[in-house]
C-alpha cells in the first residue's frame, strides 16, 4: 500500500525517532511510504541511509500538492493539511486514517485503542494506541531484531569505536532530559568503576557540571543513527534512556534500564510511569521491585534518588526474561497492517 506519514517535530527527537523507525519497519516489509515531516534535520544523523520504501517529504506551509495513498497517519494527533485532507474525502476509496497515538502502560489505553472517530466530509479516523498486551497497538519489533541482538559483539563494537571499558569497568549509557538528577545519580555510580558514555543534549551538559568523580569515567559520544544506537544498549550492562523510543528499544535490549518519561506540566508523566511499572514489576521478587520503584521514581522527580542500588544479579534476570512476554506477542507493525487491512 501506499501510505502518508504526518509528523510534527515538537521538541527533543521523540516525534520523529518514533516516526522514522515505524516507516522504516513497513517499508522493509514492502510497503511504500511518504514521511511528512516540518523539520527533518535530524534524519541527517539519525538515518543518514535513509530506508527502503520511504521518502522523505518537507511539510512547508502551504503543503505539497500530492494525492494521498492507501493509509494516513497523523503521529500525535498532528493534524495534517486541510487541503490534504479535502483530497483525502474526494478520493472513490478514502484512505484509512489512523492517529498513532503516544504509548502508555495505563488501562484506559485499551479501551481507547480502535475507536473510531467520525469526521467532515465522510471521513473516520482511528485512534491506534501502541501498548503492551494484546488489546492494544503493540510495540515497534522490526523482524530480525532478535537475530541481530544474538550475533552482535559488544566488546567489539566499543572496542572498534573507542568506547571500550577498561578491565574492572561496567559500561552505562546515559540519555535523559535537562530535569533528570544526574548530580545526585552520579555519585552513586562512582561507587563501582563505572565508562559513563553520554548521548548529546542534556545528559552532556549536566554530566560536565558535576566535578570528576574518582571510579567514573564520562566518555561523550556523537549524535548516533538509530541502529548504532540500539547497539550501544545492547553493548551497555545499564542504560537511562527517556521518551518512547529509546524507552522501548531499551526493553528489547534485555539490558538494566531506567526510564525517565518525558515531563509533563500537570504531571501525568508520573501516572505513566506508575502503571508501566506496576506492569513490568508485577512478577519481580519484591526487594527488587522496592528498589527498582524507589530508583525510577527519584529519577523521574517523584522523590529523593534512594541511597541503595538494587542488586545487580536479580536485576539483569529480570531485564533479560520480562520482555520474553513481548516478543512472544505480535509486533506493531504486524499490527498495524492488520488493523488497515481491516478497515479497507
Amino acid at each position: 500500500m501506499r501510505w502518508d506519514l504526518f509528523c510534527r517535530v515538537v521538541d527533543n527527537y521523540g516525534d520523529i525517532g518514533v516516526c522514522w523507525r515505524l516507516a522504516a519497519d513497513l517499508g522493509a516489509r514492502g510497503e511504500q511510504l511518504r514521511l511528512w515531516v516540518d523539520d527533518p534535520s535530524a534524519l541527517a544523523w539519525m538515518a543518514p541511509d535513509g530506508a527502503a520504501g520511504v521518502q522523505v517529504v518537507r511539510w512547508t506551509t502551504p503543503a505539497a500538492d500530492l494525492e494521498p495513498g492507501d493509509v494516513v497517519v497523523e503521529a500525535f494527533g498532528c493534524d495534517p493539511p486541510p487541503a490534504f485532507v479535502a483530497r483525502m474525502a474526494a478520493r472513490a476509496a478514502p484512505p484509512v486514517w489512523i492517529n498513532l497515538e503516544y504509548l502508555s502502560a495505563e488501562a484506559w489505553v485499551a479501551r481507547c485503542h480502535g475507536l473510531p472517530s467520525p469526521q467532515p466530509g465522510g471521513l473516520i479516523k482511528w485512534f491506534y494506541y501502541p501498548g503492551f498486551d494484546d488489546a492494544t497497538g503493540g510495540l515497534i519489533r522490526e523482524p530480525g531484531l532478535a537475530a541481530a541482538q544474538q550475533a552482535f559483539d559488544a566488546a567489539a563494537w566499543l572496542h572498534a569505536r573507542g568506547w571500550a571499558p577498561r578491565p574492572g569497568e561496567r559500561c552505562a549509557s546515559l540519555f535523559c532530559y535537562d530535569t533528570a538528577p544526574v548530580a545526585a545519580l552520579l555519585p552513586l555510580l562512582a561507587r563501582q568503576p563505572t565508562l559513563l558514555l553520554l548521548t548529546p543534549g542534556p545528559a552532556q551538559r549536566l554530566a560536565h557540571a558535576v566535578a570528576p568523580l574518582p571510579g567514573l569515567r564520562c566518555v561523550d559520544l556523537p549524535w548516533l543513527a538509530q541502529p548504532d544506537y540500539d547497539r550501544l544498549l545492547w553493548a551497555c550492562g545499564l542504560n537511562f534512556v527517556r521518551g518512547e523510543d529509546s524507552f522501548v528499544r531499551a526493553i528489547w535490549a534485555g539490558r538494566p534500564f531506567v526510564w525517565q518519561p518525558y515531563p509533563q506540566h500537570d504531571g501525568a508523566h508520573h501516572a505513566k510511569l506508575e502503571a508501566f511499572m506496576a506492569r513490568w514489576l508485577a512478577a519481580a521478587p519484591a526487594a527488587l521491585a522496592a528498589a527498582l520503584r524507589a530508583l525510577w521514581q527519584g529519577w523521574s522527580g517523584a522523590g529523593a534518588l534512594p541511597a541503595a542500588w538494587p542488586d545487580a544479579q536479580a536485576w539483569a534476570d529480570h531485564a533479560r526474561a520480562w520482555p520474553q512476554t513481548l516478543r512472544a506477542q505480535t509486533d506493531l507493525g504486524t499490527r498495524l497492517l492488520g488493523f488497515v487491512q481491516g478497515k479497507r
